[in-house]
């Protein structure tokens, strides 16, 4: 699907008025931004691991760092060092700050900026992994045999010190041309065994391009088409392999919080196997679904197509918590294997509870109270956020969308059909200039194929716009 990238001039789209639609909070209030100051002033000063020379990768204008990571060859495995921003050392359990947090839930991004889960005093500043900044982190020690399968787990609170603030595209350019920093110089090695472990568990990884509304040059936005970066999915698997470490220390210990997805159903899969046959993807009787698409490019039209319809397979996700009692739902469908998250507390409220499970039964001792309390309401304070999250991410991407194509009623785009919707009665079709995805009338279209459409209209005062294929 070919595609450039649309630039934006500033302040012709008013996200300040979106925000306000869906009553996202403004500021931080002043008794939660006092509270962190005063924490942040004497931070915890728990074991030194300054030793290790860490480094954060991140997109490029992050400063919310949640992880540092060092990897190091062990005899014939790997020992992956994870150190996660320590958060609970900055936050009461029973304090504004604290409070604050549970009515956010989650930080929540808009083009123009983040609305953080944290004051930025804590999120950008002293619970931030921050280079060449002692910072408390809580420290996964993983060591992985030959395989890239863990053997031994270790997790508990550290100081530790960032040596370089990496970004996604440079780390790419190093691994494309073998230079990558030493501290992650096996990153590819290490990633893609972990890959590898995701096919032996048929996890599934949907890889499907999306339109991001991008900062550009002189405050311009850009809307692009955007594929991941190999190394992010390699960093991404990092994550999952702690998330899937966190999990079996929780099921071990009888009580946490899992991030559960079902696992698809058998008439998902049929129903999905049909779009094979259409598209023409061979899928062998025997093959499992996440097998199939993990083979898949996203950028070729066809395979995205696929992947669109195979996005049902991982609805339905949420958070199980358990005390005592075996969880009624354990597995994660799309990691394929149970899985917790606890790798970006400075941005997800779970992830604070569930380190804290984590720690404390890595170390022998009792959950304490304001953990175990919390557990049953985080599921509903989760999924508050994630609506919250979808809906911005929607109404920002529908302003960015129509301002693009205001002006341009009458002309015609070519669009790949990336989905038949019977339920709705329309068609997904994502146009390849400008790359924003639209819905029109299904009659006589195939996914897979490119069609051409033309704009009806585009109104920005609704932040909607309406195409029509070309018989």
């Amino acid at each position: 699907m070919p595609t450039r990238k649309i630039v934006i001039p500033p302040a012709v789209i008013d996200f300040e008025a979106i925000r306000d639609e869906l009553a996202i909070p403004d500021r931080y209030p002043a008794d939660a931004v006092a509270e962190a100051v005063e924490v942040a002033a004497d931070p915890p000063q728990p074991a030194d691991r300054t030793d290790l020379p860490f480094v954060t990768v991140d997109p490029v204008d992050s400063l919310d760092l949640d992880q540092a990571l060092h990897l190091a060859r062990d005899g014939a495995g790997y020992l992956v060092h994870y150190a996660i921003a320590d958060v609970a050392s900055f936050v009461k359990p029973d304090g504004a700050l604290a409070a604050e947090t549970w009515q956010r839930g989650a930080t929540l991004y808009s083009p123009d900026r983040n609305t953080p889960l944290h004051p930025v005093e804590l999120s950008e500043g002293a619970a931030s992994l921050l280079p060449d900044l002692d910072r408390p982190a809580v420290l996964w020690t993983i060591s992985l045999d030959a395989r890239g399968e863990p053997v031994e787990v270790d997790v508990r609170r550290t100081v530790v010190r960032s040596v370089a603030k990496l970004n996604y595209p440079d780390v790419q350019l190093a691994a494309d041309n073998d230079d990558l920093h030493p501290s992650i110089a096996l990153l590819p090695e290490v990633g893609r065994l972990r890959l590898e472990r995701a096919r032996d568990r048929h996890a599934i990884s949907l890889d499907i391009p999306d339109t991001e509304i991008m900062p550009g040059p002189d405050d311009h936005w850009t809307l692009e088409l955007r594929a991941q970066l190999q190394v992010e999915k390699y960093n991404a698997e990092i994550s999952l392999l702690t998330g899937i470490c966190a999990a079996s220390i929780m099921l071990k210990g009888g009580i946490g919080l899992l991030r559960t997805l079902p696992s698809p159903t058998a008439d998902q899969v049929r129903v999905l196997r049909k779009t094979t046959a259409v598209l023409g993807i061979p899928w062998a009787e025997s093959m499992p679904a996440g097998d199939v698409i993990g083979g898949l490019d996203g950028s070729d039209p066809l395979a995205a197509a696929f992947l669109e319809d195979a996005v049902r397979l991982l609805r339905g996700a949420g958070y199980t918590p358990f005390d005592g009692a075996e969880p009624k739902r354990r597995e994660h469908g799309g990691v394929g294997a149970p899985y917790a998250h606890v790798t970006a507390p400075l941005r997800r409220l779970a992830d604070r509870y569930a380190t804290e499970v984590c720690l404390a039964l890595q170390a022998g001792e009792q959950v304490p109270d304001w953990v175990r309390q919390a557990l049953p309401d985080l599921p509903k304070a989760m999924a508050a956020a994630d609506r919250k999250a979808s809906e911005l991410a929607k109404a920002c991407s529908g302003a960015v969308s129509t301002f693009v194509l205001h002006g341009r009623e009458g002309e015609e785009f070519a669009a790949t059909v990336l989905q038949l919707d019977p339920v709705k009665d329309r068609a997904v079709v994502i146009l390849h200039e400008p790359p924003v995805r639209a819905y029109c009338a299904p009659a006589g279209l195939q996914e897979g194929t490119v069609i051409i459409v033309r704009l009806l209209s585009a109104d920005p005062a609704t932040h909607t716009f309406v195409v029509a294929p070309v018989s």
